[in-house]
């Protein structure tokens, strides 16, 4: 099974990877099978297409989910549970009014996008959405707008800094690799990260968001949403409360520069209430009091928030894991070493080299961290060989081709499906189409730049 036709090795692991995405595609979308069993499924045909042993399909197949999982299901647990927070006390009532206050309705879907890039400079994207959610149901609702016009520019603010800004931890790898100077990087990454995510946030949201009606799923809805009148907290510490864990990871990320080998007691203090489990906790603890005790909330009753509230996220927990084990077949059957051959043999501006070998590695394997990591091994023996390139516009190349076309192969993906209660159609109509207008804006800009700087 290794080749077909003749093909070379590298051809035919793209040629069975490309069938093993039209199965999934179809059988989801088409004959309605359930997500999980269907990526599993792809996962383990993939696999042994590919010419894997059997006994290292079903390892890459586990060792993917339980990989995935191993901090996911954690962070969208404690997630889930400082959102139920927010929504019984209050506060995500509380931010979505003073946003729709201070921007009125017709402009709060710009509030969004400034809230998801703020957000999601320090988190994971997926950390991103699970703080946030509850206030995108909130704000829906309270203004009527349609949930992707709300939800995109969030999405679109959380997958740009992702992707571009320091320092986020993708970014922070290719900067490491190119020897590209910090500073710089993050002015470059802001200058070009706002715009492109005010095109494919707000405007695309807008545009989308009349195009594709979306309800947020009832039993997630339900719990997010007031059921009774009561007194709202405060908006500081209700923003307080939701930044906190974003606050915890910004100061890891920051005694990660001052001291990346870590020989202070104190750097690795800050790294370890950095991490975003700790971090996420911490904050998690610190809403039971802020949020449920000053409140008036009892014991009990913060028991039965935190308890209820997580039965809704078994599904998505393991559809996540699903594409999961999908991602680490198309890593351990060579799919990702495919990619990056036929990438190298390229012969291209740098910068779009760097684009393309990211862009390339991120279609096959869904992660934008792994396509940022394995580009960066890629193409930094390439740009020692050009000098005279800005190794600043490079890094943000790099990263704008880790978040293009995010697919069925993307954890992301399934969670904006199931989070905003969309098919598969419609999530690659919304999701994909702004994560690849992010990607190609972005690329454009910097080209527009190097030729300005």
């Amino acid at each position: 099974m290794n080749s077909i036709f003749g093909l070379s090795h590298s051809v035919t692991l793209l040629v069975w990877t490309l069938i093993s995405i039209v199965f999934l595609v179809v059988f989801i979308a088409k004959f309605k099978w359930n997500p999980f069993v269907t990526l599993i499924i792809s996962a383990l045909m993939l696999g042994l297409l590919s010419g894997m042993k059997a006994q290292d399909v079903i390892k890459a197949v586990t060792g993917g989910l339980g990989g995935t999982l191993g901090t996911i299901a954690i962070v969208i647990a404690l997630g889930t549970m400082l959102g139920k927070m927010m929504a019984e006390s209050g506060g995500a009532e509380k931010i979505a009014t003073t946003l729709v206050d201070r921007f009125g309705e017709k402009r709060v879907h710009w509030a969004m996008m400034v809230v998801g890039f703020i957000v999601g400079i320090p988190v994971f994207f997926e950390v991103g959405l699970i703080l946030l959610i509850p206030i995108v149901f909130t704000v829906a609702r309270k203004t009527k707008m349609p949930l992707l016009q709300i939800g995109i520019p969030i999405l679109a603010g959380l997958s740009t800094v992702h992707g571009l800004v320091p320092p986020h931890p993708a970014p922070m790898i290719a900067i490491d690799a190119y020897k590209a100077d910090l500073g710089k990087t993050i002015l470059y990454s802001l200058l070009i990260g706002l715009p492109t995510a005010i095109i494919a946030g707000p405007l695309f949201g807008k545009f989308i968001g009349k195009r594709i009606q979306a309800e947020p799923p009832a039993k997630l809805a339900e719990q997010f949403a007031v059921s009774e009148n009561r007194n709202l907290p405060g908006f500081g510490i209700t923003l307080f409360t939701i930044l906190l864990p974003v606050i915890l990871m910004l100061i890891g990320s920051v005694a990660n520069i001052v001291d990346p080998k870590g020989t202070s007691g104190l750097t690795v203090f800050c790294e370890f209430i950095g991490h975003e489990i700790i971090a996420l906790l911490i904050a998690v603890v610190f809403s039971f009091f802020s949020l449920g005790f000053a409140r008036g909330f009892k014991k009990e009753d913060i028991s039965r928030f935190t308890s209820e509230c997580l039965a809704p996220t078994a599904t998505i927990i393991l559809i996540i894991g699903g594409g999961g084990a999908f991602k680490q077949v198309l890593i351990s059957s060579g799919v990702g070493a495919a990619i990056a051959e036929f990438a190298t043999q390229a012969n291209v501006n740098v910068i779009l080299f760097a684009w393309l070998v990211a862009a390339l590695i991120r279609v096959a394997t869904g992660s934008a961290t792994v396509a940022m990591t394995t580009a960066a091994g890629i193409v930094a023996p390439v740009l020692a060989q050009t000098p005279g390139a800005n190794l600043e516009l490079v890094v943000l190349a790099t990263g704008a081709g880790s978040i293009v076309l995010s697919h069925v192969n993307d954890a992301g993906f399934w969670m904006v499906k199931e989070f905003f209660n969309l098919s598969v159609p419609q999530t690659l109509k919304s999701w994909t189409v702004m994560e690849t207008l992010l990607s190609v804006i972005g690329l454009a800009f910097i080209m527009i730049l190097s030729v300005i700087i």
